[in-house]
């Protein structure tokens, strides 16, 4: 089973941000070295890194030009439950195309 709500979103985002800067750092790359890479503006990638504020998509371009887009299409592709009842519930909605 998968435990839920265990690390808030801003903990999740400092973690997304100190991931990004080591990943950045291990490739030897600058924050300006990334921009051209990644078509973020280096000051968009310092606000990240110790801000932790950042938009999807400039997230996503920055995980990209790191080689991580492939870790970002799989994120959420399954669906994860608690339960047999919520798997249930989760089979039965499979083709919703609307909230209730």
């Amino acid at each position: 089973m998968y435990a839920f709500g265990q690390i808030s979103s801003v903990e999740l985002i400092q973690q997304l941000a100190e991931r990004l800067k080591a990943r950045r750092l291990e490739k030897g790359l600058s924050r300006q070295a990334l921009a051209e890479i990644s078509g973020v503006p280096a000051p968009t990638i310092a606000r990240f890194e110790q801000q932790h504020a950042i938009s999807m998509r400039q997230y996503i371009d920055l995980a990209s030009a790191l080689g991580y887009a492939d870790q970002l299409q799989v994120l959420m592709q399954e669906p994860i439950y608690k339960t047999m009842e919520e798997l249930e519930t989760i089979q039965n909605n499979k083709n919703r195309k609307r909230g209730r």
